[in-house]
């Protein structure tokens, strides 16, 4: 890194006229700059390398002279650039100048770091740098902003008072600074300008002060020290009048032999104690005594030991925590469905409607509608009153609502109904859940009801004692007084016990023969029931040492068999004579139609010729129509659909047979081989 000269030919000749004029550029040969050699440029090389490894001194920075000036040395850009030596001087102006203080002045110069690259380091054209500087870099002095005792001046008018009215002047008063349009000042009848009396003086420009974002935020932006000052030194006025006065009192009271010097004097030192115990009570804390030997501790307004409330639950889907105002709205705990009251935390709404907050809404709500009925009334401005009047206002409601009820009551009559037990007494309504279906019966939240049977309960017909499915036996149900298995029989007691016991086979082994009581009725008049009939599998397997009550009955079950097969022979023989009857009738009505029109014969064609006639013709009108129709479709399909019209072609009706037909004779089955020979 060197320097180089970037400075317009203006420049560079002008440097070389003042060294012809000096006389030193002709002895030194530099009155014009020599084109450098191979052997120059590779020296500056040389001296570039070692400032970097720090064997040669750094370039100075020969601008930046922060103790000593010297403005009679100018540096040729020649001798600067020469590779022998870091810098060469010529004196122009002060030619006796001695190298010692030239030395000194070099000494106090900046170093430019070597290792800055050539094109930070070399200054632009224009800034006309003809010595190695960096000051091209650093901030121009002229541009910085200095406003620590600047600031807007209030209320001051600079400049005398003019005589005479100044071209370009406002019209109404006189003032420079403004026109007429923009005079502040009351407009005067006959204007300044025509008066040439009371001129007014010319406003005062306030500075144009661009604060940067710190400064137009600085709570101490405009504060002047000097201010305080002369407060202080009013205070201290304020003191010394005080202790003259006090002085000048105490003396009356001596020389009216009130008091004596002795307690004047201690008048006045109790005063200076009592100040200095005023000042001191202003620095102590309330509550606490500074003293050297007792140590102090302020117990931080924050428990470390309390839970954030941001780390109550950690669900990132749980309440918003803001950081900025460490608020959380909502409740972070609500999917527990916990009490808000047993929570340590319930959110910062919680806080806010619990105690009078609800109250306090309300004694808002009541003073806006007091406020709309010429009430004046505010809560913010005189809450005593506001609290005064609603509770005024409401003893008053519940008085009116008694005195109406009892004038009610006393007109109509009806207390006897209020007297009455409450509903839950009368109604056995209790708290407990209880879920009904819609046919009403219990789903849960009870116990579950004991089922109903669907028989008539506590029925005993029949001369029963017993009812109606006390006793069960081999899968039939019975009443448990007489063992009897017919719901409506008479009851026969401990005898159709016995009988019912009889009936049990006596061997092991052989077949249960299951025998059904009778009652006591005559059989014809019975209806014949399955329920009565006795099941004999065989009649070879009974026992043959059964009772003789037991052949009776089966003797009696032999007839009811034979009669039952009796009426169904019966039952068929009458089908097959209703089915042959049927038949030779359906025989006779052919014969009949048939001898009926062969006479009318041609009649009846005739007529069903014309009918037929008609139905093809209609499906023929209808075929047409549809081949109409699908013509229509080929054509709008043809068509693209940015462009198709837009029609309604919906039918609400039903089709007809005739439709229908020639809709089934127009369809084409792609699933049938043959369907294009229909084309």
């Amino acid at each position: 890194m060197s320097f180089q000269l970037n400075v317009p030919p203006s420049v560079i000749s002008r440097i070389a006229k003042k060294a012809e004029e000096s006389g030193t550029g002709e002895e030194d040969g530099t009155s014009q700059e020599s084109a450098k050699t191979r052997e120059d440029w590779r020296k500056l090389k040389e001296l570039e390398e070692a400032r970097k490894a720090g064997t040669a001194p750094a370039m100075k920075d020969e601008e930046g002279r922060p103790t000593q000036k010297l403005d009679s040395v100018l540096v040729h850009p020649s001798l600067a650039s020469s590779g022998s030596v870091t810098l060469s001087f010529v004196l122009l102006e002060d030619p006796m100048l001695s190298m010692s203080a030239i030395e000194k002045s070099m000494s106090s110069w900046e170093d430019i770091n070597p290792h800055i690259p050539q094109y930070i380091m070399q200054a632009p054209w224009y800034f006309g740098a003809t010595t190695p500087t960096l000051r091209h870099q650093r901030p121009q002095e002229e541009k910085q902003k200095l406003f620590a005792d600047d600031w807007f001046k209030r209320g001051v008018k600079e400049g005398s008072v003019v005589t005479k009215f100044r071209k370009g002047a406002c019209e109404n008063c006189g003032a420079m600074t403004h026109k007429k349009k923009d005079c502040l000042e009351r407009p005067r009848k006959i204007g300044a300008r025509f008066t040439g009396k009371d001129f007014a003086p010319d406003e005062y420009i306030q500075p144009d002060l661009e604060f940067s974002y710190d400064g137009k935020r600085d709570r101490w932006n405009g504060y002047n020290p000097a201010e305080h000052k002369k407060i202080i030194e009013e205070y201290q006025k304020i003191d010394e009048a005080k202790r003259l006065l006090k002085a000048q009192r105490i003396e009356e009271l001596i020389q009216k032999g009130e008091i004596g010097p002795e307690e004047a004097k201690k008048a006045v030192e109790d005063e200076d104690e009592d100040d200095e115990d005023k000042y001191a009570e202003d620095v102590d804390m309330p509550g606490q005594k500074f003293e050297s030997k007792q140590r102090i501790t302020v117990r931080n307004l924050r428990i470390r030991e309390d839970t954030a409330k941001y780390l109550y639950n950690l669900d990132v889907s749980s309440a918003y925590y803001d950081p900025k105002t460490r608020s959380m709205r909502e409740n972070p705990l609500r999917n527990t469905f916990k009490d808000p009251q047993e929570l340590p935390y319930a959110g910062d709404n919680f806080v806010r409607w619990s105690g009078d907050a609800m109250e306090m809404a309300k004694q808002q709500l009541f003073a806006w509608e007091a406020y709309e009925k010429g009430a004046e009334v505010n809560l913010q401005a005189d809450p005593t009153k506001l609290d005064l009047l609603t509770k005024e206002y409401q003893t008053k409601k519940e008085e009116y609502k008694v005195s109406t009820k009892e004038s009610i009551l006393e007109k109509y009559g009806g207390q006897e109904h209020l007297d009455a037990p409450p509903k839950q007494l009368l109604l056995a309504q209790t708290e407990e859940y209880v879920e009904y279906s819609r046919c009403g019966t219990v789903l849960k939240g009870q116990e579950k009801v004991a089922m109903r049977s669907v028989y008539e309960e506590d029925a005993y017909p029949q001369n029963h004692t017993s009812v109606w499915g006390s006793y069960w036996k081999d899968g039939q149900w019975g009443y448990g007084c007489c063992h009897s298995f017919i719901q409506e029989s008479y009851c026969t007691g401990a005898a159709g016990k016995t009988a019912e016991q009889t009936t049990m086979p006596a061997i092991e082994g052989s077949p249960v023969v299951a025998v059904k009581r009778q009652p006591s009725i005559d059989n014809s008049l019975q209806p014949f029931t399955p329920s009565a009939t006795i099941t004999q599998p065989n009649e070879e397997h009974i026992s043959p040492h059964s009772s003789p009550l037991a052949s009776s009955e089966s003797s009696s079950s032999d007839e009811e068999e034979k009669q039952k097969k009796r009426r169904k022979k019966e039952k068929k023989r009458a089908k097959k004579k209703m089915r042959k009857q049927k038949e030779k009738e359906k025989k006779k009505k052919l014969k009949k139609h048939k001898r009926r029109h062969s006479s009318a014969d041609d009649d009846e064609s005739s007529e069903s010729e014309d009918e037929d006639a008609k139905r093809e013709r209609r499906i023929i009108e209808a075929i047409r129509k549809e081949e109409a129709r699908m013509r229509e479709v080929d054509l709008m399909m043809q068509v693209d659909e940015r462009k198709r019209p837009y029609n309604i072609t919906y039918d609400y009706k039903a089709p007809d047979e005739e439709e229908i037909e020639a809709y089934q004779r127009k369809r084409m089955r792609d699933e049938d081989p043959m369907a294009h020979f229909m084309k």
